[in-house]
């Protein structure tokens, strides 16, 4: 992938991955907030899921968010360095259709491949 196109790429995931980390954020805080107010047997509520349950789902959420925006950031350094495109693993170059698909990808294909068969 080539340097612009490649920045542009992260660029625009990086908004979207900032954006997504605080609408989480809010969406947490207005869910401690809520669990406040409610009552304390939410588990019997049989029109949907509990506060508990919300929060720990948006939580995950959140987490794997703010995982994916230093991800983001990572890529962007590697790409100042000139590295962007270097296997961590191998050290051969990833495949661009591979960096187009995930950006901020740290392996090759074969690597990646072999780290989730073990």
């Amino acid at each position: 992938m080539e340097e612009p196109s490649a920045r542009s790429a992260l660029e625009s995931e990086r908004v979207s991955a900032s954006d997504r980390v605080h609408t989480l954020r809010t969406e947490l805080a207005w869910l401690a907030g809520d669990s406040d107010d409610a009552n304390g047997d939410d588990e019997h509520d049989p029109e949907g899921s509990t506060v508990a349950f919300e929060r720990a789902r948006v939580a995950a959420l959140l987490t794997d968010a703010e995982s994916n925006l230093k991800d983001l950031d990572w890529a962007l350094t590697k790409l100042e360095a000139g590295s962007y495109s270097v296997c961590e693993v191998c050290g051969r170059e990833i495949a661009r259709e591979r960096l187009e698909a995930l950006p901020a990808t740290r392996s090759c294909v074969v690597c990646a491949t072999a780290t989730h068969d073990s």
